[in-house]
């Protein structure tokens, strides 16, 4: 867990700039957008209606710039975007901040128990961390009873295959049952990036074990009207195998 930590906050410290730059204007300053699909909490409403957002207090994890947070200020919600990076949170603050910026651990959540009605994390922490059992149970500690957590992640199945937006990363290259990490070192050998593999059944058993009861698990697909290539996600592959998998969870 602490040399995930340590290597995500240096590696995400160190490119937030080229982040923002690169994929800024697609996920705009006030969106809420849950993935390289597009697909948009506007008609996706997986944490509810928009008029039933307001007022609640809303916890967004791995908030980057805090786009999603700004959108759920703006339909009157009460967010606060929490970041292991501190550069990502100084571009919340160049962008425009109303609501609370907070820089710290998603494993260490410096929040009161019962703090937030609903919590969401759009490709944040989850991806990055080596037990996510444990950022599931500081999240369920947090919320409220009945809260929902709704979190997006790297669709499991893209593991098997090239990280390739052509025709290459179509075939299976390694075992979708390896659960090595993805890791990059530097000239002495440390982790300077981490990415943590889990099959689609871990994931629904971390959120199990972690407290919540799974309602939904959305898949979505790569739409007609997106023609870009984020890393490996492509109209080629989105047309073909699921690229993003979003996880509903509700505190009972």
């Amino acid at each position: 867990m602490a040399e995930s930590a340590r290597a995500n906050r240096g590696w995400w410290d160190r490119n937030a700039d080229e982040y923002q730059i690169e994929h800024g204007t697609f996920l705009g300053d006030d969106r809420f957008v849950w993935g390289p699909e597009g697909l948009d909490e506007v008609e996706a409403e997986l944490l509810g209606p928009p008029e039933d957002l307001k007022g609640k207090a809303v916890l967004e994890i791995g908030a980057g710039a805090a786009q999603c947070a700004r959108w759920l200020a703006v339909q009157g919600a009460r967010p606060v975007a929490l970041d292991v990076s501190h550069r990502q949170l100084q571009h919340a603050l160049r962008i425009g901040a109303a609501f609370p910026l907070v820089c710290a651990d998603a494993a260490v959540l410096p929040f009161a128990d019962g703090s937030f009605d609903l919590a969401c994390s759009a490709y944040g922490a989850l991806p990055f961390v080596a037990e996510p059992v444990l950022v599931l149970k500081e999240v369920r500690r947090v919320l409220r009873p009945g809260g929902r957590f709704v979190f997006s992640v790297t669709h499991p199945i893209r593991w098997a295959f090239p990280d390739e937006p052509g025709p290459e990363g179509l075939s299976v290259a390694s075992s979708y049952f390896d659960r090595t990490p993805y890791v990059e070192q530097d000239d002495e050998g440390r982790a300077v990036y981490v990415e943590h593999h889990r099959t689609i059944g871990d994931r629904v058993r971390d959120v199990v074990a972690g407290g919540f009861r799974l309602v939904d698990l959305v898949e979505p697909e790569w739409p007609v009207w997106n023609t870009a290539e984020w890393g490996g996600w492509s109209p080629l592959r989105g047309g073909l195998i699921p690229g993003t998998a979003i996880f509903v969870c509700e505190r009972d």
